[in-house]
C-alpha cells in the first residue's frame, strides 16, 4: 500500500498532537506503571472517547467504534512515543481476551466483558500453562466434571501472570475426557473469587512475584461460561496465543523503550564523554535500531493482512520471537551503558530510573522462555514458514 501521507493524515498528526499537548499534565511525570489505578483508568477512558485506545472495537462493545486505518494508527503510535506519552493499557484482557471474544464469543459475552475490560474496571489473567503442560500445552490436565448445569473444576496452573490481582480468568480445562487431547478442552470465564480457588505466588529473579500458581478444587462454574462451545478450546486457545505473540512483540511498545535508551545514552558519560558519543556505544545502538525498524516494518504487513482478512503468514511467525529478543537486547545495552551502576538492584542513591533497566533485562530475559520459548517458535517459523522438514524425534531404547 502506499505510506504516503496525505494533507488529511497530516491533518491527523496536527490533531494528535493538540490532544497530547492539551492534557500533557494528565501523563507527565509519572506516565509508567506506577502510577495510581485511578488516574491511569481515567487516561484509559479519556482515550477511548478520543479514539486513542479501543480505536477499531466497535461502540457497542465500549470501544471507539473507527474504521481500520494502518496510517492513523502509525501516526497515534508515533506521536505518543514522541511525547513519551501511555498508549494506555495492554494487558491480557485487552489484547489476548478482547479480540478473541470479538473473533469467537457470543454476543451475551461480547456485551459483557468487553467494555469493562477496555476501561480497567475488570483484570484478567490466563488459565494455561501447568506443570506438565507447558510448551505441549494440550496436555493439560485441570478438567471441569458435569455436575447439572454446571461444571466442577480441579487442577493447577503455573506461571499465571497477575492471578493475585485479577478479578476474572479466561482458562482451559478438559471437559471431553474421552476425546483426543486437542479436542476434549473447553475455554471457560469465571471469577477468581469463586470458592475452591487458591492462589500463591512465585517470586522470579526480579525479586517480584509476577506469576503465580493457581489450585482448583471443585470451582464450581456455570457451563454457559463456556466460549466457542465446548471441546473447542484449543481452537479458541489458539486464537488467543495469535494475540497473546502480537502483544508480547508489540513495535510501539519497543520503540517508546528504544526512545528511553537514547535519553538514558545521551545523559549517562563515561569521563565526560556521553555514551551516544562513543562509537562503540553508538554503534551497537544504531544496530538495534535498524532491528527495531524492520520490526515496525513488520508490524505493517500484520496490520495489513488483519485489515484485509488475509494470513500474515511468516511476518505473523517472527513477531513474537522477534519483539522479545530485542527488548532483552535493549535492555542489555542500557545495563551497559549503565557500567558500574548496571548492577544494582532494589535501591539507593545511585538507581537510575527507579532500576527499571535491570528489571526489564532480568524480565525480559523470561518472556523469552515465557508465551512459548524461543526454540519453540523457532521449530513454528522453520516447519509451518519455511516448509522445513520437522524436527525428528529420538528414539527411545
Amino acid at each position: 500500500m502506499d505510506l504516503r501521507l496525505t494533507p488529511d493524515m497530516e491533518s491527523f498528526r496536527d490533531e494528535v498532537r493538540g490532544f497530547l499537548v492539551a492534557h500533557q499534565d494528565r501523563y507527565a511525570p509519572g506516565a509508567g506503571a506506577d502510577r495510581p489505578r485511578e488516574a491511569a483508568m481515567e487516561w484509559q477512558a479519556l482515550l477511548i472517547d478520543n479514539g486513542y485506545a479501543a480505536r477499531t472495537i466497535p461502540q457497542a462493545y465500549g470501544g471507539y467504534g473507527a474504521q481500520p486505518d494502518i496510517l492513523k494508527s502509525r501516526i497515534i503510535a508515533e506521536e505518543f512515543t514522541a511525547a513519551g506519552a501511555p498508549r494506555g493499557f495492554a494487558n491480557q484482557g485487552i489484547s489476548m481476551l478482547v479480540p478473541t471474544l470479538l473473533e469467537v464469543g457470543s454476543e451475551e459475552q461480547k456485551t459483557r466483558w468487553i467494555s469493562p475490560t477496555l476501561r480497567g474496571e475488570t483484570v484478567w489473567c490466563q488459565g494455561y500453562s501447568e506443570p506438565g503442560a507447558g510448551s505441549d500445552l494440550a496436555n493439560l490436565q485441570t478438567k471441569a466434571v458435569e455436575d447439572g448445569e454446571d461444571f466442577l473444576i480441579s487442577g493447577q496452573k503455573i506461571w499465571t501472570s497477575t492471578a493475585a490481582q485479577a478479578d476474572m480468568i479466561f482458562c482451559l480445562v478438559r471437559t471431553e475426557p474421552q476425546a483426543p487431547k486437542h479436542d476434549g478442552i473447553s475455554y471457560i470465564l469465571f471469577p477468581m473469587t469463586t470458592p475452591g480457588i487458591e492462589v500463591r505466588p512465585l517470586k522470579t529473579m526480579t525479586g517480584s512475584a509476577e506469576f503465580n500458581e493457581v489450585f482448583f478444587t471443585d470451582v464450581r462454574v456455570p457451563q454457559s461460561a463456556v466460549v466457542g462451545g465446548r471441546g473447542r478450546g484449543w481452537f479458541v486457545a489458539n486464537a488467543t496465543l495469535k494475540h497473546e505473540r502480537g502483544m508480547l512483540g508489540d513495535p510501539n511498545a519497543t520503540e517508546a523503550r528504544f526512545a528511553a535508551l537514547i535519553d538514558l545514552m545521551k545523559s549517562e558519560t563515561v569521563d565526560g564523554q556521553r555514551l551516544i558519543d562513543n562509537p562503540v556505544m553508538a554503534d551497537r545502538l544504531m544496530a538495534l535500531q535498524a532491528r527495531l525498524m524492520t520490526m515496525k516494518f513488520n508490524g505493517l504487513r500484520t496490520l495489513t493482512a488483519s485489515m484485509t482478512g488475509e494470513s500474515a503468514g511468516m511476518a505473523g511467525m517472527v513477531v513474537k520471537l522477534q519483539g522479545c529478543e530485542l527488548n532483552h537486547q535493549i535492555a542489555a545495552l542500557a545495563i551497559d551503558a549503565l557500567g558500574e551502576l548496571g548492577v544494582l538492584y532494589e535501591d539507593g542513591p545511585h538507581l537510575r530510573a527507579k532500576g527499571s533497566w535491570q528489571r526489564n533485562y532480568m524480565f525480559d530475559l523470561g518472556l523469552i522462555i515465557g508465551g512459548g520459548t524461543a526454540q519453540i517458535q523457532k521449530n513454528i517459523i522453520s516447519e509451518r514458514g519455511l516448509g522445513l522438514p520437522r524436527e525428528p524425534k529420538l528414539a527411545v531404547v
